[in-house]
């Protein structure tokens, strides 16, 4: 088969590592892809979000499958112009999409599917924000509805820093994205991913994994897209896994499914796990980014094979099968991450880990010039670390991180502590 990934991101070097394990596979094409994917099959440097774009590479190469990796081309409708015409696509629809690109829908479906979640409520005025910010104990979580990249979120116990959050969301500090401000209840726990394999009606659950969103040590800063990961966790309640499967997604499939909408993707559930049960943060209508890069890795099987029966609404209601290992993984960050990152800055050392077996790098925000890579984002590399339990995956992923250099290189240092 021929695949066509859709992205060029950590999470979509990631999986376009594990498709090219598969024997299945007759050649990869990444689009817009970055230099790590370039070393795994062709790339095409079109604009992902770009549905006709899409379709032009996808019937020009005659792939088999598309899979596309990050939110914004579902939420754009690519999966929509490629099923017009019969191309097999993994990922949502725009509209299963919504769960991500609108919390405030996310919000309706969880009550319309009975999953239990946070009390939120949506504000297009910020008079009536800070009303209810005004009559709401602290802390406050504030968040625009839409697409932000995983930055417009708020959380604070100050309400005058609550208004101002919810402001800038109004006042088009994310774009559209903040053309409604979702405030919620906050929820006190523990964090964890779930992640699904869905077919439509049928869902296979992924190992979780737990990431790290603030941009420093200790959980302070700002909310980031991810500072690193780790997986198996082990703190869980035994049937977590079953429960979420049994509680949220299978409801919400069904939910979906009353409305005419056959959600065909991965299916991301954050839960906090509070001391009244596990609670749903949020949806997101792809796999987590760090998250992916520690549960893939984890993987067994072919992962084009479960891509593409998934697509095809065949899925098989079987158990997927785990390697008993660890994987920790830690982000390099550029200076200025997530404000205002810097750019550009020649990145050395990864030639001295290229053939450890213990550990996977996987490029997020790195460019190739004819002087060598530099980086080219935020969130610039992802190293992980694989071992036989997350102490010894988390110590050989920072030995590796200490030897990756480029100026102002940010790392946190409590990943899988």
């Amino acid at each position: 088969m021929r695949v066509l990934l859709i992205g060029g991101g950590g999470r979509e070097h990631a999986i376009g590592w594990k498709l090219t394990q598969s024997s299945l596979l007759d050649g990869l094409i990444s689009l817009p892809g970055n230099p790590g994917l370039a070393s795994l099959g062709a790339v095409v440097p079109a604009d992902p979000t770009d549905p006709d774009e899409v379709l032009s590479v996808a019937l020009a190469n005659a792939v088999d499958l598309v899979v596309v990796g990050p939110e914004a081309p579902l939420a754009a409708g690519v999966v929509d112009v490629l099923a017009d015409v019969g191309v097999p696509a993994f990922g949502p629809t725009s509209a299963g999409a919504r769960l991500e690109s609108s919390k405030a829908y996310a919000k309706d479906v969880m009550r319309r599917a009975g999953v239990p979640t946070a009390a939120s409520r949506s504000f297009t005025d910020i008079a009536a924000a800070e009303t209810h910010i005004d009559t709401h104990a602290a802390p406050y979580v504030v968040k625009a509805d839409g697409l932000a990249a995983g930055k417009g979120v708020l959380v604070t116990p100050d309400a005058d820093a609550a208004k101002a959050w919810a402001r800038l969301c109004l006042a088009g500090g994310f774009g559209p994205a903040g053309e409604t401000v979702v405030i919620e209840e906050h929820l006190d726990g523990r964090e964890v991913s779930v992640f699904a394999i869905c077919d439509g009606t049928t869902a296979v659950p992924l190992a979780p994994a737990r990431d790290y969103k603030r941009l420093r040590d200790g959980d302070i800063g700002p909310n980031t897209g991810g500072m690193g990961s780790f997986s198996p966790v082990a703190d869980l309640p035994a049937d977590l896994v079953a429960d979420t499967m049994k509680r949220v997604i299978a409801p919400v499939l069904a939910t979906l499914h009353e409305e005419g909408v056959a959600y065909r993707g991965f299916l991301y559930v954050g839960l906090m796990l509070t001391e009244e049960g596990p609670q749903v943060l949020e949806f997101n209508c792809r796999l987590g980014d760090p998250e992916t890069q520690v549960v893939l890795p984890r993987l067994e099987g072919d992962l084009v094979a479960i891509l593409a029966d998934a697509a095809g609404g065949t899925l098989a209601d079987e158990p997927l099968r785990w390697r008993e290992t660890a994987a920790v993984d830690v982000v390099l960050a550029a200076p200025g991450y997530p404000e205002a990152p810097e750019t550009g800055a020649p990145i050395d050392g990864l030639d001295i880990i290229a053939d450890r077996s213990d550990v996977l790098v996987f490029h997020a925000g790195t460019r190739l010039t004819h002087n060598g890579l530099v980086t080219a984002g935020g969130r610039v590399l992802n190293v992980v670390g694989v071992g036989p339990d997350v102490a010894s995956a988390r110590q050989t992923a920072y030995t590796a991180a200490e030897q990756i250099h480029f100026e102002g290189k940010h790392v946190r240092k409590d990943i899988g502590e």
